[in-house]
């Protein structure tokens, strides 16, 4: 009888050898907040720095390449995600290394959540709200993460990078290009680290700090479902929530995929809703926001992928 090789027994093929792992078709709703979307074609774990640095240099120019974070902010259509998907999961993507300048500079990979007990043991003040935002801390570059008065952008000194050559670089905040909710640097860019500057506290006053913001997200946002975060950017003095009930829209739903009833600038996946049902609701919202008010919504959330068959 004759086998045909799949496309990822294909890719695999061609792709450089690792210390890392290879995963082939690698189911991507095991990775995502919402809990959906497609497979990888290949997904690649790095060991280390050096190893994403390698592979980059050495993969075939034609094979294209994607990064997922803690997929806290991503919506991964239902076909999935063709060629190379890169994960920084290795505990040495996790590393936390205080400077001598009140600076310090956490792994890309890191949760943000896990970082309160760091925070409190090194007396490290200044970046709370980090704690409290969905991800990991490289993805809070991309967008320029933030709530409650503060952004990446306010404490950020560099980050350490590997662009798609495989060369290792640091970049500046200022030639990070950080704005609202977004990022100006080039798409190849993979940050491997970043450096914040801190102010030195009690533990007791950052303890607070964090159980304060904590109380405000989980009073205000909903929590212990499938969402991931805040649907639409909010347009320049203005607030998407408030566009969305005036338009009516937040009790709008689509097969599984519902508007939160705690806030209406979440979508919420109940369960049985597709990464198509998901994104028809928010196309929804976005042509009804539109004709009620003229003022066009935004996506927040990043959507990528190709749609199924």
């Amino acid at each position: 009888m004759f086998w045909s090789k799949s496309p990822a027994d294909k890719l695999l093929e061609i792709l450089p050898k690792v210390r890392g792992k290879y995963k082939k078709e690698e189911p991507l709703s095991k990775y995502t907040w919402f809990a959906v979307g497609g497979p990888a074609e290949v997904m690649f774990f790095p060991e280390n720095e050096d190893d994403l640095a390698m592979f980059l240099k050495t993969k075939p120019d034609n094979v294209p390449v994607f990064v997922i974070g803690a997929g806290s902010n991503l919506l991964v259509r239902d076909g999935g995600i063709t060629g190379v998907v890169i994960k920084l999961d290795n505990k040495n993507f996790k590393k936390i290394e205080l400077n001598e300048d009140n600076t310090i500079t956490i792994g890309a990979g890191m949760r943000n959540g896990g970082l309160e007990k760091h925070f409190i043991e090194k007396g490290i003040g200044g970046l709370e709200f980090l704690c409290s935002i969905p991800g990991v801390i490289g993805g809070s570059i991309k967008t320029n993460a933030g709530c409650y008065g503060k952004e990446v952008k306010d404490v950020i000194v560099q980050a350490t990078i590997v662009n798609g050559e495989g060369e290792k670089k640091t970049i500046s905040v200022d030639d990070l290009k950080l704005s609202y909710r977004s990022s100006l640097f080039p798409e190849d860019w993979i940050i491997t680290s970043i450096t914040f500057k801190y102010e030195p506290d009690t533990a007791e006053n950052i303890a607070k700090n964090i159980a304060e913001i904590k109380k405000k997200r989980l009073l205000s946002q909903p929590h212990n479902v499938k969402t991931a975060g805040s649907t639409f950017k909010n347009p320049e003095g203005l607030k998407a929530w408030e566009l969305i009930k005036k338009s009516g829209c937040d009790k709008l739903n689509f097969n599984g995929a519902v508007v939160s009833d705690k806030h209406c600038n979440f979508l919420v996946n109940t369960g049985s809703a597709t990464a198509k049902d998901i994104e028809n609701l928010g196309e929804e919202i976005i042509k009804q926001v539109k004709e009620k008010t003229s003022i066009t919504l935004e996506w927040e959330v990043k959507r990528v992928g190709i749609d199924k068959k």
